[in-house]
């Protein structure tokens, strides 16, 4: 027996370890699976384990694991890491941001360019490497049926060139939304200047080539015989690389809708059907409100105008990954927010930007004041079990360097593929009041872009 406690005694490492016996591609394995926390205080017990839990590999695999491979792959792929900076380093940024640098993009620098006109209510989106703009309101209450594209390429801060492309477009609309399925647009809904609510359903596809340019394709999708009620004003989001959930907006007789419908594609993007999601609780009834995908099948639903017109700073989270999934709204307490009191706004945008965090910016409260500020919601921080609170610092507002844009709502905004550069085109901003325009508004036909500020 003696002889056996001694040869076991041996089998131990000189520092009474046996985690340190692991082979370092199994001690990878295990990192991987624990918070960023315990990978750091794992780093602290000795030189040999810092050595692992600091390596660039470890950090690269972690940054995918929280921000997703995309992200990350348009990060390699670019001249984002200026002097070869650690991921490690990136991270620690991208956890830290508090700023966001503001550049315009509508200079033309004294040439002629053909650019798209001042609108609203329009769709911006960044599908194949190119930004297509589509449709929108106009001065005088009309409907615009134009679609312009432009190609961003690597370069995101040039100024870009426009061109109209004319294929097959949907009718003249504001007020719809428009998603990014793949390399395909698809596009619901909306209102034309008789104040017809549409519900039909379009795709389309951009594709590029140095010899031939962009072309964009749009076509009629065959969705059966059951669809959503017409509507617009409503907020949509693409989940699971497949499917598109629209939820409210404003239907006949501008009734506010609270109701929400996923749309389910075919494999060659021929088809579509629709279904209902019925559940209890649900989000009221609102419009100009947004719905933002945070990975997978789970959706963040925010603010809008409810219907009693009031200006609404909810949060709800949908879950579809099981079944018909179930709406849970993230409760917190505006009061313990710094500068939370100017939350509240409808006509905003709201994306996810690197680091898993939704970035909204713009739109108006209840008197109509459109706001020119940044916020970012930290989605980790949204519970896995419902009913449980959003902590205060979860929500924060950024610093705007550089360029100051005017306040607008109702504008377009939409993230690259790294999720570090967001591009923002129009919207309604205070304007100068004229006789016959009591409420001093105007279209704005700006493009500007807001650069997450990593100092990389």
């Amino acid at each position: 027996m003696a002889e056996t406690s001694t040869s076991n005694s041996n089998t131990t490492t000189s520092d009474g370890s046996p985690i340190s016996d692991l082979a370092p591609d199994h001690l990878f394995s295990i990192l991987l699976l624990l918070p960023v926390d315990s990978i750091v205080s794992f780093s602290m017990t000795c030189k040999k384990f810092r050595t692992l839990a600091c390596s660039d590999a470890l950090w690269e695999s972690i940054c995918r694991r929280e921000w997703g491979p995309t992200s990350v792959d348009a990060l390699k792929s670019s001249d984002y890491r200026e002097g070869e900076l650690s991921w490690m380093k990136i991270y620690d940024h991208v956890l830290h941001l508090d700023s966001v640098a503001c550049h315009n993009l509508s200079e033309t620098g004294g040439g002629e360019m053909l650019l798209p006109s001042p609108r609203a209510s329009h769709s911006l989106n960044f599908v194949s490497d190119c930004l297509v703009l589509f449709g929108g309101g106009c001065e005088g209450g009309r409907h615009l049926d134009d679609t312009w594209v432009a190609y961003i390429g690597k370069d995101f801060r040039k100024r870009l060139e426009w061109q109209r492309v004319n294929s097959g477009s949907p009718s003249g609309r504001f007020g719809h939304t428009c998603v990014v399925i793949g390399n395909f647009l698809v596009l619901f809904g909306g209102i034309n200047d008789h104040g017809n609510r549409q519900n039909d359903t379009w795709v389309g596809q951009v594709t590029w080539n140095e010899t031939l340019g962009i072309t964009l394709l749009w076509r009629l999708l065959d969705v059966g015989s059951i669809v959503p009620p017409a509507r617009g004003a409503h907020a949509a989001c693409c989940i699971d690389n497949r499917k598109m959930v629209v939820h409210g907006g404003i239907g006949l007789y501008g009734l506010r809708l609270g109701d929400t419908w996923v749309l389910e594609l075919s494999e060659n993007f021929c088809l579509g059907r629709w279904h209902e999601v019925v559940t209890h609780p649900a989000p009221p009834a609102r419009s100009g409100h947004s719905l933002t995908c945070i990975g997978g099948s789970r959706t963040v639903l925010f603010g809008g105008r409810g219907l009693g017109y009031e200006v609404l700073n909810d949060v709800w989270h949908l879950d579809l990954s099981e079944g018909n999934g179930t709406w849970v709204q993230l409760l917190y307490e505006l009061s313990d927010i710094p500068e939370g009191v100017c939350l509240p706004r409808v006509g905003h945008s709201a994306n996810l930007v690197l680091g898993g965090r939704l970035l909204i910016h713009g739109g108006e409260d209840s008197h109509r004041h459109r706001k020119d500020d940044f916020w970012v919601l930290d989605i980790k921080a949204i519970p896995s079990i419902g009913f449980q609170p959003i902590q205060a610092n979860s929500w924060k507002k950024l610093n705007t360097k550089g360029y100051k844009p005017n306040g607008r709502s109702f504008h377009r905004a939409c993230a690259d593929h790294s999720g570090r550069y967001l591009y923002i085109y129009g919207g309604m901003v205070d304007g100068l009041i004229h006789p016959v325009e009591s409420s001093g508004l105007r279209f704005d036909g700006e493009l500007f872009l807001a650069e997450l500020m990593l100092q990389l």
